[in-house]
């Protein structure tokens, strides 16, 4: 049976564990990076992402966020390196926003928020048969944080954001293809990474988080555009925008948040 969970007073983050009890975990994210807490580990390797356009496989609303998805059943779009051993294969992007520009991030740094973040979700293909399979293991899955900062517009977002017409209601989803996930990306590659979980529910515990330390551009007008997307679907009244989709920072509980860079 699914979960009627969302980002509601009555169905939030406050509300999850409710549900799911893991919520009350310690190894919930996302989390509050504190950089002076964060220590250099001079064994973690360089972060190497390299992404097949040809394996995007569409773009949907999903009354949570957007995801554009990737078909995972072949090592062309991976991540290696950095924190984790062996290949973890994309599945999926989405993003993570505010009804306002100085809010929306999931993870903050020194308590300050982003625009917006995305999630780049990967599995461990060389360990385990499926995402599914991987979501249960400690050592499961790697998402890839990317934090949005208002400034100039982003020529790299304009193809997602064309497309949100098509799927401004939930459970609608088009055609997406030739999206190289590559040009979201930072120049730099330097990340923290800590022992995490989803940041919606089922929250399973599985995810070595690597949240990359420069963001992207994004501008007012193309934050506005995601806000356009409704967590209901056709014929559902009121129509809800979709803003604030958002979990806060979690406690810590001791772990150790890791630096890639002094």
């Amino acid at each position: 049976m699914a979960h009627d969970w969302g980002y509601g007073a009555h169905n939030g983050p406050s509300t999850w564990h409710h549900s799911f009890p893991i919520a009350k975990g310690h190894r919930q994210s996302p989390i509050d990076i504190v950089t002076a807490h964060a220590r250099h580990d001079a064994s973690l390797k360089p972060l190497s992402l390299h992404y097949d356009p040809s394996t995007c496989n569409g773009i949907l609303n999903n009354g949570h966020s957007f995801q554009v998805v990737f078909a995972d059943t072949t090592d062309s779009s991976t991540l290696k390196g950095g924190p984790v051993s062996g290949t973890y294969r994309l599945c999926q992007f989405h993003v993570h926003w505010g009804s306002s520009d100085d809010k929306g991030s999931e993870h903050t740094v020194n308590g300050k928020k982003f625009a917006a973040e995305l999630h780049l979700v990967h599995w461990n293909a060389g360990k385990y048969a499926s995402f599914a399979a991987a979501a249960q293991e400690h050592d499961g899955l790697a998402v890839v944080g990317v934090f949005l900062e208002i400034g100039n517009e982003n020529p790299n977002l304009k193809e997602i954001l064309d497309a949100f017409d098509a799927i401004k209601e939930k459970g609608s989803q088009t055609t997406f293809s030739n999206f190289d996930p590559t040009t979201l990306l930072p120049s730099s590659l330097d990340f923290w990474t800590y022992d995490g979980s989803l940041t919606t529910p089922p929250l399973l515990e599985s995810v070595t988080w690597i949240v990359l330390r420069e963001p992207i551009s994004v501008s007012s007008q193309q934050m506005a555009k995601f806000r356009t997307l409704l967590f209901t679907g056709e014929g559902e009244a009121p129509p809800c925008c979709m803003v604030n989709n958002y979990r806060p920072p979690q406690h810590l509980h001791g772990r150790k948040v890791r630096a890639s860079f002094k």
